[in-house]
């Protein structure tokens, strides 16, 4: 493909879709989703940042979206971006912790959202199961994961 202006050969690039996760914190345990869309499964709310918004109005939207819980944001946890993270494509998840109060309501691609506890986690789709045990972790330590 050429500009249309200068003749330039255009490459397109292939980059990772930026995606947030929410870890919400409520009543003791931790806000998780049941996926109406492949991969099914039970995952952080969370989703694609669309273009325009701020990571952090993406976290706070699809909390709501997917929970029907208003978020306070209350840390930036840290960056998932190994490639196979998820099957579908190359995405790179800012992951960011927050609380709410109130029972979640699923909706949007939620088919069922619950409040688990660490001792009850069901098993999870993409890399969740590794965001929670970083999580659970600094919840201990207080230290981040590594890089």
């Amino acid at each position: 493909m050429r500009c249309p202006a200068c003749g330039t050969q255009i490459v397109p690039f292939k980059n990772p879709a930026p995606t947030v996760d929410i870890i919400i914190e409520t009543e003791g345990g931790i806000v998780l989703i049941e996926r109406k869309n492949p991969p099914f499964g039970w995952a952080l709310p969370g989703g694609f940042v669309d273009y325009g918004e701020s990571f952090e109005d993406a976290a706070r939207r699809e909390a709501a979206e997917e929970t029907s819980l208003t978020v306070t944001l209350t840390l930036q946890f840290h960056t998932y971006s190994a490639p196979d993270r998820d099957a579908r494509q190359h995405t790179a998840s800012t992951v960011y912790i927050a609380t709410a109060s109130g029972q979640p309501v699923a909706a949007d691609d939620a088919q069922r959202a619950e409040v688990f506890y660490q001792d009850n986690l069901p098993p999870l789709v993409f890399d969740h199961e590794r965001i929670l045990r970083d999580y659970f972790a600094f919840k201990q330590s207080g230290n981040r994961p590594r890089l």
